[in-house]
């Protein structure tokens, strides 16, 4: 079987280089119970996009910090009971695709929901706030500031969990079959939204990133998406004084110390030759979790489309 990372027998063990911080739980309860303080009706407005078969709407909100936080809302024509409700995040520096690009589900008599991540090429606002220099990349962004708050994925993953708040408040959905999918940055998203938001039932996560910081780091593998980790040190902290202290504060939001607080049912996909998100790192957040889970390992592919992962997922929530 093709290697890149360790050997398969070995990732199936392996738990993770990477720190958790020692107040991790009470930071993310301060930060759920910020995220309540600011939760407020959401509007809805519909789009210029229409279909025959379903109503298309941007949704806006205020997340933590005052941010306003877009997303694309689809809910499928002429209703007679709850439905299910799909909450998908797309990967890094990336937006929501287009509507076309996920009629499938309200066609299947699903809800949908797409969040824009803020500051990246959607819609949502990215309100800034931080001391130090955020040079490129938004895992650093916060990293130098002395509240370990200001760590921008915390405000991220705060409007992932938000987002699948307000379906969970719509009549229309069936709050026993509220999931989550994405890939690459999507995919830790969909991970992270699970472990805050115990409600969600199943979550489907491709080729997770933001898993396991220093591993990615060891393996000399900081090269895009990573590349920020590299250029922060080298600029920042050149004789790496102060690492322990970042990859610490780099572990509240590191989707392995999140994993064991998930209760969905967990779909991953993991490609062997992964060279942006390495194997390992997938594996050290899939080895922590203590839900119902499973993996399809794709061996000969790396960070790229696998073969079958949106059959699978398509099959896995309508299970």
């Amino acid at each position: 079987m093709p290697c890149f990372d360790m050997p398969l027998e070995e990732l199936k063990t392996y738990m993770g280089s990477s720190p958790r911080p020692d107040d991790f739980d009470e930071y993310w309860a301060r930060a759920k119970a910020e995220m309540e303080s600011v939760y407020a009706p959401a509007e809805l407005i519909p789009s210029d996009f229409t279909t025959s078969f379903a109503d298309c709407y941007d949704m806006y909100f205020t997340g933590v910090g005052g941010a306003k936080v877009h997303a694309k809302v689809i809910i499928p024509k002429d209703l007679k009971e709850p439905a299910p409700c799909v909450c998908f995040y797309h990967g890094y520096y990336g937006r929501v695709e287009d509507w076309t690009h996920f009629l499938h589900w309200p066609a299947q008599g699903y809800v949908f929901a797409g969040l824009d991540c803020r500051g990246q090429a959607g819609l949502s606002e990215d309100v800034g706030g931080v001391k130090g220099n955020t040079i490129v990349g938004q895992i650093i962004r916060g990293l130098e500031d002395p509240n370990p708050d200001a760590l921008l994925f915390r405000s991220i993953f705060l409007d992932c969990a938000q987002m699948a708040k307000y379906m969970f408040d719509m009549d229309i959905v069936d709050k026993t079959k509220v999931y989550t999918d994405g890939g690459s940055q999507g995919g830790a998203l969909s991970l992270a939204t699970a472990a805050l938001e115990p409600r969600i039932a199943k979550t489907a996560a491709e080729f997770p990133f933001l898993c396991d910081y220093k591993r990615v780091w060891d393996m000399d593998l900081t090269t895009e998406p990573y590349s920020e980790l590299r250029r922060f040190f080298r600029w920042r902290d050149p004789v790496h004084g102060r690492s322990e202290e970042f990859f610490n504060k780099l572990g509240y939001i590191d989707i392995q110390n999140h994993a064991p607080n998930i209760k969905a049912k967990v779909l991953m996909f993991t490609g062997l030759m992964d060279q942006i998100c390495p194997a390992s790192s997938q594996f050290a957040a899939y080895n922590k979790m203590t839900c119902e889970k499973k993996m399809i390992i794709y061996p000969d592919f790396g960070h790229e489309g696998l073969p079958g992962c949106g059959d699978y997922t398509f099959r896995f929530f309508a299970e």
